[in-house]
């Protein structure tokens, strides 16, 4: 995962009822991570091209593949044509006027990081269940799924106030108790 804001990668770690929470890859230490951060999961991100948009673990298999399985052999702070020269070996087709230079570094620095930590694999060939009609019956089976859901009746519990308790509210309470004592 990748997180606008903070540099590197991070690992999901596990889930709470407003985020995630995470790991950094380069020191280890866990954060939290709100529905409000702008965070990306790498399976998610692509790279443009002129056809078609690459999804980012085939570049970085590329990238692999090039390397012979080693460090990038290219600083992610080099001179930006030496970067366009060197991501044009590894995506030929890559769209230069939508692929900026600060994305090749990313990608270059992604590679190193998820590399040091044995996190690049092969990608896999699309599987039957993402094949086209595929989508649809699962779809189906959530809809009667939803439905069964709604048909189970919910377990009834004794009434309680309804309205939550604030601040304010509390202190209101407080405030009229020491008004009726003068």
């Amino acid at each position: 995962m990748a997180i606008s804001g903070k540099s590197g990668l991070f690992k999901i770690i596990s889930q709470t009822k407003g985020g995630l929470i995470v790991e950094s890859l380069s020191d280890g230490k866990k954060i939290p991570v709100f529905a409000s951060h702008r965070s990306s999961i790498l399976e998610d991100i692509s790279m443009f091209t002129y056809d078609e948009d690459v999804p980012l673990k085939n570049v970085l298999w590329n990238m692999f593949q090039k390397e012979e399985g080693k460090q990038a052999s290219i600083d992610p702070k080099a001179d930006g044509n030496k970067l366009r020269e060197y991501f044009e070996s590894v995506l030929q087709d890559h769209d230069k006027e939508r692929v900026y230079t600060s994305d090749i570094k990313k990608v270059i620095g992604w590679y190193n990081q998820l590399l040091e930590h044995n996190l690049i694999t092969e990608p896999e060939e699309e599987k039957a269940e993402d094949a086209p009609g595929a989508s649809e019956e699962v779809s189906v089976d959530k809809t009667k799924k939803a439905e069964k859901k709604e048909k189970k009746p919910k377990a009834v519990k004794p009434a309680k106030s309804t309205k939550p308790v604030t601040r304010t509210a509390a202190a209101k309470t407080v405030n009229t108790k020491q008004s009726k004592k003068s």
